[in-house]
């Protein structure tokens, strides 16, 4: 806690007992809870700030407020309140909703449970960054006494383990990480390597088209998850255009639009002329769109809004009808902790372009579209799986041998679970994997690396 002057402590310990006095009767009245209030907003003059009226270890209580370092510096959020008699579900967001990318879908999943379920309140949290501020916030925010709480980003999983194990009466269901336990947490990720594919594809074509051969990649962090996706796209990549390479650049963020576009003009400037982008927002494809080029975004059906002619198409998110089950479930008393990893035929995932009622964008070479059509619908139908995608003969971008003939890799393969990872975060309950996806495969240039994780 700051050090103050005994005046200050005066004060502030007057308008702590204001404060009590004022929420001994109920909860305070607030703005509807899914719409936090803006960080910049000052409390009212009679509360003392959060950060001033209580130990930094504790957390706020509904309608108070938490600072934390978000994207930009310090932040404040406030902790939504339940609604009584209704299913409470809260969400946690690594981003902002209108990054038109990973945290855009996953708030239009949030929006389509409200739709669609019975009974439900929802609220969340945006830009809350992975580690102990996402703690404090999960943990405020089951004490609150959310029914359901949602955590949306990789970084969330060992927060989130941490406060279930505090609140067993809590349902939390962790997104892309692989941690759950036997009561109330559950973890939930999708084969979007599937729709990654499909973009290598159209991504080969178009360089080919354009007679440079090079595409390039923007990799978040060096994790099984964008490894795998990245992957992906390069096997997707010399499926249309054998003589293609492509390059990568390592950003190790999730959402940063300045990175974001730097990494793609770097890639344009090693002679690039189609972009994929791995993070959450379009500026990459915008960039590519500035040189005269093409690109693919990422995440969410709106990405490519206003980027249409040079937008190739967008592997994108449906989280609204997974929401919607699971939360059901809990207000059944039938939900079950498990690992959940969707594939195509779930319906979880999309290829915006060639889904039904859509239309292949401008750019997009007409010879390619019915290869990618007919493979986006054996995917579909569930004839062409994320097996399928890493089953060998496969080399890395040394020309080693990693996935032999005939040999398909396994979950724990994809998602890099080497025992010694899984002793480290403690995961328990699955296999080790003997092939981890710790490689780039061959398509990707050959000084094209992994670097390390801090």
């Amino acid at each position: 806690m700051k050090k103050r002057t005994l005046w200050t402590l005066l004060v502030a310990m007057t308008a702590l007992l204001f404060l009590l006095a004022a929420c001994g009767g109920g909860q305070a009245e607030e703005a509807p809870a899914e719409e936090p209030a803006p960080a910049e907003e000052e409390m009212p003059a009679e509360e003392a700030p959060a950060e001033e009226e209580m130990p930094a270890e504790e957390e706020a209580a509904g309608g108070e407020t938490l600072t934390v370092q978000g994207f930009a510096g310090e932040q404040t959020v406030t902790i939504p309140t339940v609604e009584e008699g209704m299913t409470n579900v809260a969400f946690v967001y690594v981003g902002p909703i209108g990054d038109g990318g990973w945290t855009y879908a996953h708030n239009q999943g949030r929006l389509y449970l409200e739709e669609n379920g019975d009974n439900i309140h929802t609220a969340y949290l945006e830009s809350i960054p992975e580690g102990a501020d996402a703690e404090r916030v999960i943990r405020s925010l089951a004490r609150q006494g959310f029914d359901v709480i949602f955590t949306t980003s990789f970084g969330y999983m060992d927060p989130t383990a941490t406060v279930a194990e505090e609140f067993p009466d809590t349902a939390f269901i962790h997104l892309t990480g692989q941690k759950k336990n036997d009561t109330n947490f559950g973890n939930v990720m999708g084969a979007m390597e599937d729709m990654k594919y499909l973009a290598g594809m159209v991504a080969g074509a178009k360089a080919a088209e354009d007679g440079s051969n090079r595409v390039g990649i923007i990799a978040p962090f060096p994790i099984a998850e964008v490894i795998r996706l990245s992957n992906a796209a390069a096997l997707g990549m010399r499926q249309t255009c054998p003589e293609c390479e492509m390059d990568i650049r390592w950003i190790f963020t999730w959402f940063d639009p300045v990175l974001e576009r730097e990494a793609a003009e770097s890639l344009l400037d090693d002679g690039a002329t189609v972009i994929i982008t791995g993070a959450d927002t379009p500026g990459p494809v915008q960039a590519a769109g500035d040189r005269g080029f093409t690109g693919l975004a990422y995440d969410s059906d709106n990405a490519c809004v206003g980027l249409e002619d040079v937008c190739l198409g967008v592997p994108y998110w449906i989280w609204g009808p997974v929401y919607l089950d699971i939360v059901e479930q809990v207000q059944a008393g039938t939900w079950v902790p498990e690992d959940f990893y969707g594939e195509a035929s779930d319906g979880m995932l999309g290829f915006f372009g060639f889904m039904e009622g859509q239309e292949p964008y401008p750019s997009v070479p007409e010879s390619v579209i019915p290869e990618v059509q007919d493979m986006l619908d054996k995917m579909l139908a569930g004839d062409f799986t994320r097996f399928d995608i890493f089953t060998g003969p496969i080399n890395d971008n040394q020309g080693n041998v990693v996935i032999p003939e005939g040999t398909t890799l396994t979950q724990s393969d994809l998602e890099g679970l080497s025992q010694g990872y899984m002793d480290a975060f403690g995961i328990e309950g699955r296999e080790a994997c003997t092939i981890c996806m710790d490689y780039l495969v061959e398509g990707f240039t050959p000084t094209a690396e992994i670097p390390p994780l801090d």
